[in-house]
């Protein structure tokens, strides 16, 4: 529902279309930092404080994802260098300390506006509100103790991300969960735990927020030594840069922003899905009756101008009346289709290449 104050001229949502966010962002000639937080919080009032804090923080310029709800917040998003101090303040009033993680690589388009909404959970896991206690996570490590820690052969490396994710990157020799999103994580990789209740456990995701849940999960369920990466792999990298570590992370870090990714190392790990070259971009098709994410080489992309088959390209090549005929009658996946399963069979049946089995 659109809401404005009662003046008419400031609004409680995005008013704007892309090509105008994509010019004023052009025209802003300052660099953005893109960046990310979350912390588990009771909040009394999510739906006032997101007004208070997207009327604030649109007046800083500030763009991004940010999701409320009465356990805290999550948030990825972007702000001009030069506005970074004033938000922090600001923020300090309602989050007080709060950790902010900077990306492994900045890009002044990573988002195009700002989006608040206000949730059930910050972090949606399947699972009943009352069936354990998030706050009771386990030990949080540094990077350099994480890397310590792997070096024991007994311990267990775990992927608490889905599979489009650890596809492209991964720390080595890591279990790496076949889901499709984080609510049917939890019970996945307790089954794959079975037997290793009391073996070192080592969870790392992209920054954090997704390990805090798990590790709750499994002391819930009786994990011993239940161990997480403090600031995911985003704060990892940075560590690993500024301290001279061994990086053990190989590939590309998956990003829910207009990048899509972050390189971390230079090992390409995963294979374009058209014709089966390594290649480790993700893209969607451009076919927006299709539009699924999948992982093309410079050369298909070329090609295909974008798509992820001959078939979604002759469609963009067809006059509008007549694409927004055929995505009305027949679309050829539903919206948000990007689970991995369904993008397999649906990449494996399109082009004849089986995607990489990380």
């Amino acid at each position: 529902m659109r809401k404005t104050l009662k003046s008419g001229q400031t609004y409680l949502h995005n008013v704007y279309d892309r090509e105008t966010l994509l010019n004023k962002l052009k025209n802003e000639g300052e660099h953005r930092l893109t960046l990310s937080m979350y912390r588990y919080q009771t909040i009394e009032d999510p739906q006032s404080l997101r007004d208070e804090l997207f009327l604030f923080w649109q007046s800083l310029g500030v763009l991004g994802r940010i999701y409320l709800a009465k356990e805290g917040i999550n948030a990825q998003f972007s702000i001009a260098e030069s506005k970074f101090s004033e938000f922090r303040e600001h923020l300090e009033g309602f989050f007080p300390g709060i950790p902010i993680k900077k990306a492994v690589e900045d890009d002044d388009q990573s988002f195009l506006k700002l989006i608040i909404k206000v949730r059930g959970k910050i972090l949606a896991d399947g699972q009943e509100d009352d069936s354990y206690d998030v706050t009771n996570v386990g030990r949080h490590l540094t990077a350099r103790e994480f890397n310590e820690a792997m070096s024991d052969s007994s311990c267990v490396v775990v992927d608490v991300r889905n599979r489009y994710e650890s596809e492209i990157g991964h720390f080595k020799g890591a279990v790496l969960p076949d889901v499709d999103s984080f609510r049917e994580e939890l019970p996945v990789i307790e089954s794959l735990l079975e037997g290793k209740q009391s073996n070192k456990i080592l969870l790392y995701c992209t920054g954090g927020i997704r390990c805090e849940k798990t590790s709750a999960w499994l002391r819930h369920k009786g994990f011993q030594d239940v161990n997480q990466l403090h600031g995911g792999i985003i704060d990892y990298v940075h560590q690993v840069k500024e301290q001279g570590l061994e990086n053990k992370f190989i590939g590309k870090n998956f990003v829910f922003d207009g990048r899509l990714g972050e390189r971390v190392s230079n090992d390409i790990i995963a294979n374009c899905h058209v014709c089966g070259k390594p290649a480790d971009t993700h893209t969607n098709c451009e076919w927006q009756a299709c539009h699924v994410l999948f992982i093309r080489c410079n050369d298909c992309a070329e090609r295909l101008e974008g798509c992820c088959s001959e078939e979604c390209q002759r469609h963009t090549h067809l006059p509008m009346d007549e694409q927004i005929r055929l995505r009305k009658a027949s679309p050829q996946n539903p919206p948000g289709f990007f689970k991995s399963r369904r993008r397999i069979a649906f990449m494996a049946e399109r082009t004849g290449v089986e995607p990489s089995n990380c």
